[in-house]
């Protein structure tokens, strides 16, 4: 019983910064359209992020080669964060900073997306991914947090969730990817050829 103060002030929290995306919902749904139609002319979207948003960015690109909701084509994404071989290999040879742009300048094409997540915006890793996807040509999306740090000027698009506490930023991020995969989905089940594979 000693825990239950501070589990009704943390989902009080987490309520009030979730409910605060309601101040986005046009930003929201504009973006939703802009994915829609990057997938629609065969480009990827590529996702990074660090620590817990690594896991998010792992979560969002899993949710669109595989499935949110319905059984429909798989979509065309994958993340930065998940090879541990490559990013070690970046990491002693280059620099931890280099560990997502290297990977995304080899790999990505002009007209992708790079879709970061960051609670604070200003990871040198998340931002010079950012700047590699701007020289190549790449839309840049952000999901951040704080005041969005550097990283904000680097997006064309950005949800900037007003939190300095990283887990309520993680939290309302959770609810933005959910949100995306759901506009996607809807749009892929209902005007792509259905095609279910194993």
């Amino acid at each position: 019983m000693e825990h239950t103060h501070m589990i009704e002030e943390r989902l009080a929290e987490s309520i009030r910064t979730i409910s605060s995306l309601r101040e986005q919902s046009d930003e929201l749904s504009q973006l939703i359209d802009l994915l829609i139609e990057r997938l629609r002319n065969g480009f990827t979207i590529w996702t990074a992020g660090n620590g817990g948003s690594a896991a998010q960015a792992l979560h969002f690109s899993e949710e669109l080669v595989g499935r949110y909701r319905a059984d429909r084509r798989p979509l065309a994404s994958a993340t930065l964060c998940a090879d541990v071989t490559t990013m070690s290999c970046i990491a002693n040879d280059f620099g931890f900073d280099a560990v997502f742009a290297r990977p995304f300048i080899a790999m990505a094409s002009p007209g992708d997306v790079l879709l970061v997540l960051s609670t604070s915006g200003k990871s040198p890793n998340i931002v010079a991914a950012l700047e590699a996807a701007r020289e190549l040509g790449c839309m840049t999306v952000g999901l951040l947090g704080n005041d969005g740090g550097k990283s904000l000027s680097l997006c064309e698009h950005a949800i900037v969730i007003d939190a300095t506490d990283s887990a309520f930023v993680q939290d309302a991020h959770q609810v933005v990817i959910h949100l995306l995969c759901e506009g996607i989905e809807r749009w892929a089940a209902s005007h792509e050829k259905q095609e279910v594979l194993p």
